[in-house]
C-alpha cells in the first residue's frame, strides 16, 4: 500500500517495530514485547531506515533513541497505525452485523420514504430484524425515545429537552396543496402565462391570498403544524382553520375533495402530484424547506446494526429523497420540461 510521504516498500510491520523501539527505548525489549527475536527487530529497523533514507534511531549500547528525524517519524508512524486500527474495528462490527435487531421510530410523515431505505438497507444485511414504530406525532415519538424503546428515530425537528445527537441527511420541503380545482391553483398554474410577465413563468401567490381560504391542518403536536404555524406568523396572519386532522392521509383525501387548502410535507404527496389529484401552489416564501435527521440519545450506545442503519440513512437518505422530488414534480400537470 502506498502512504503519502513514505516509499512503497514501508509496511504496518515495521511501523509497529518501531513505534515499539521508541516507547521502550531498546531494540531487545521491543523484542521482547513484540515476541520477535532482537536480531529480527534490529533489521526491520535498518530496512526501514534504508526506506525512508535517514537514521532514526541513535543507538549507544543497548539503548535506542529518536533522532530529530526519527521524532518526527513516529508521529506520523503513530497515526497511521491509529487509522489502521480504526478500520479493523469497524471491519469487526459489520461482520457483527448478519444478525441483531433494529428498531426504529419515525414520525408518520416519514413513513412514506423510510421503508423503502430500509429494504435497500436489508437487501445488504438480510440477517438483521427491523422493527418499525411509526409515532403519530412527534411527541409520541420523543417519548419512545425517552423509554428505550427505539434505537434511533427518524424526525424532523430535533427535541431541545433530551440529550441527543441528531443528523441532518436530507433537506424537507413543506408547502401548501389544493385541488387543481381550487380557484388559487387554477390561478398559480392554469393561467400561468396571464398572470406573469413572462410566458411559461408561474407567479407566486401572495400570502394574503390565503387568509380568505380554509385551511385543513395537522394537530398541534405535529412538527408540519408547528412549521405551518410559524408560516403564518412570520407573515402577520392567522389561518383560517376549517378541520383539524391527525392524518396526513385523511387531510390529503379532503384537499382532494375540495374541502380547503393545506401545508403538508412534499414527501407524502409525491403519488398524488404524479396522478394530478393534487398541485403544489407556488404561494410566496414557500417552500418552507426543514431538515430530515436520523437522532438518538446521547447516552445510548448504538448496537452495530444500528450504527450500520445510521451510516446507511447519511450517506443514501438525502439523494433518495431527492430523486423523489424530482419524479413528482416532473409527473404535476403544468410542471416544467
Amino acid at each position: 500500500m502506498r502512504v503519502e510521504g513514505l516509499p512503497v516498500n514501508v509496511s504496518f510491520r515495521q511501523l509497529r517495530i518501531a513505534v515499539e523501539v521508541a516507547r521502550l527505548g531498546s531494540m531487545a525489549r521491543a523484542a521482547e514485547a513484540l515476541h520477535l527475536t532482537p536480531p529480527a527487530v534490529s533489521m526491520q529497523v535498518k530496512e526501514l531506515e534504508s526506506q525512508v533514507g535517514l537514521p532514526l534511531f541513535d543507538r549507544q549500547g543497548r539503548t535506542a533513541t529518536l533522532t530529530s528525524a526519527g521524532e518526527h517519524f513516529i508521529v506520523h508512524a503513530r497515526r497511521l497505525l491509529a487509522g489502521l486500527k480504526d478500520a479493523e474495528h469497524a471491519m469487526a462490527r459489520l461482520r457483527q452485523l448478519e444478525q441483531g435487531l433494529l428498531t426504529i421510530g419515525l414520525v408518520s410523515t416519514a413513513k412514506y420514504f423510510v421503508p423503502h431505505l430500509l429494504a435497500r438497507f436489508h437487501a445488504q444485511h438480510p440477517g438483521v430484524e427491523v422493527r418499525l414504530h411509526v409515532a403519530s406525532n412527534r411527541e409520541q415519538l420523543v417519548a419512545l425515545m425517552q423509554s428505550g424503546d427505539i434505537d434511533l428515530s427518524i424526525m424532523g425537528r430535533p427535541p431541545q429537552d433530551l440529550d441527543a445527537r441528531a443528523e441532518a441527511f436530507a433537506r424537507h420541503p413543506l408547502a401548501f396543496v389544493a385541488a387543481p380545482s381550487h380557484p388559487l391553483a387554477a390561478g398559480s398554474a392554469g393561467r400561468a402565462g396571464a398572470l406573469s410577465a413572462r410566458p411559461g413563468v408561474v407567479r407566486a401567490v401572495p400570502a394574503q391570498a390565503l387568509a380568505d381560504w380554509p385551511v385543513i391542518v395537522r394537530e398541534e403536536a405535529s412538527g408540519t403544524r408547528a412549521a405551518m404555524d410559524r408560516w403564518f406568523a412570520d407573515h402577520g396572519l392567522a389561518p383560517r382553520i376549517a378541520m383539524e386532522m391527525p392524518s396526513s392521509e385523511t387531510i390529503k383525501q379532503a384537499v382532494i375533495a375540495g374541502m380547503g387548502l393545506s401545508f403538508l410535507s412534499l414527501h407524502t404527496v409525491g403519488l398524488e402530484r404524479r396522478l394530478g389529484l393534487l398541485q403544489v401552489l407556488p404561494v410566496q416564501d414557500t417552500p418552507v424547506v426543514r431538515a430530515w435527521n436520523v437522532v438518538h440519545l446521547g447516552s445510548k450506545v448504538l448496537s452495530p446494526a444500528a450504527d450500520a442503519f445510521r451510516y446507511f440513512m447519511l450517506e443514501h437518505g438525502g439523494a433518495h429523497l431527492g430523486a423523489q422530488e424530482e419524479d413528482a414534480a416532473a409527473g404535476s400537470p403544468g410542471a416544467g420540461p
